[in-house]
């Protein structure tokens, strides 16, 4: 007599995703990238219904274009994204704002109702070259905090979205430590966090223990493994982000860690709805790659539960 087969629980809580990002995509513009177009066509064939816009500029911008797009392949977007150096100071915010408010009108257009905000590198993420201190000063994190905060003030009394901070390598809100000084920096009811699950393992944190301490801060999820072999590489060689991209140290579900089944049950203790958008950072890459690995990749989450 076979055993019972294990029942995945029911993740109603959490909504999946996928991005640009899962298909190599980084930039507004690169001729290593899939033209969007095939992006539409291959997420919605792989069985995505919610997509994030990517960075701003890859899909077209004109809201009544990309709402008949995005509507013809039964899609639904859950978010833009925003990156910031709201650490620089008061100098910065009115070409940031600019920026904002770019985003934040196409995302409130498409109907969702988040902006991902990803702080600058202090590497850069083309050439690798450190363009700033890895520690922000004393008042270099009073200026993130504070600046982070109006931010989130200003986007929500403008166009009625909620900023998620997307802790990430190679930029200043990325190990546990940053994060925990973060978020016990800034105001809970401003100021959400992306929990992005490969990007916090890259950096040693554990995702499961984030959203049992600090649940109440998530506002949404990226869902991303990295391969140990290969980070266990990175961190002793200090390889900077993009290249160990290159080297595949994010890798395709379930081969890498965290484990996401025990982050999409901590998730959904939460009791709240939360987006869970796939991201596999792999840029560049060949234009047939990505639609297999995203295929494969929803039916693994589609066995979580979810």
């Amino acid at each position: 007599m076979s055993a019972p087969r294990a029942v995945a629980p029911v993740l109603d809580r959490i909504r999946v995703g996928s991005a640009p990002d899962s298909w190599g995509v980084w930039f507004p513009e690169d001729e290593r990238q899939v033209p969007w177009q095939r992006f539409l066509d291959e997420v919605a064939q792989a069985g995505y219904e919610w997509i994030e816009l990517g960075p701003y500029g890859y899909l077209p911008t004109d809201p009544a274009v990309l709402r008949d797009e995005i509507a013809r392949r039964q899609l639904k977007v859950s978010a833009g994204t925003i990156f910031t150096s709201l650490h620089q100071g008061p100098a910065v915010w009115d070409k940031t704002w600019a920026h904002v408010s770019e985003v934040a009108t196409l995302t409130r257009a498409m109907g969702a109702g988040h902006l991902v905000v990803i702080p600058s590198f202090w590497r850069d993420d083309k050439t690798a070259e450190e363009i700033e201190p890895r520690e922000l000063t004393t008042e270099q994190w009073r200026h993130l905090t504070t600046g982070m905060e109006r931010l989130g003030k200003r986007v929500r009394d403008e166009f009625g979205l909620d900023i998620v901070v997307h802790p990430h390598a190679d930029t200043h809100i990325d190990t546990e430590e940053h994060v925990a000084r973060f978020l016990d920096g800034t105001d809970a009811d401003l100021v959400g966090l992306c929990l992005d699950t490969g990007h916090y393992a890259y950096c040693g944190g554990d995702s499961v223990k984030l959203l049992r301490t600090y649940g109440e801060r998530i506002g949404y999820l990226h869902l991303k493994q990295v391969d140990p072999d290969i980070l266990a590489g990175v961190v002793a060689k200090g390889t900077p982000f993009g290249p160990a991209v290159q080297q595949g140290v994010m890798c395709e579900p379930p081969l890498g860690v965290p484990a996401l089944p025990p982050v999409l049950e901590a998730a959904q203790a939460l009791d709240v709805d939360l987006f869970a958008i796939v991201e596999q950072d792999m840029y560049p890459c060949p234009p047939d790659q990505p639609f297999p690995i995203a295929e494969r990749t929803r039916r693994f989450l589609r066995s979580c539960g979810a």
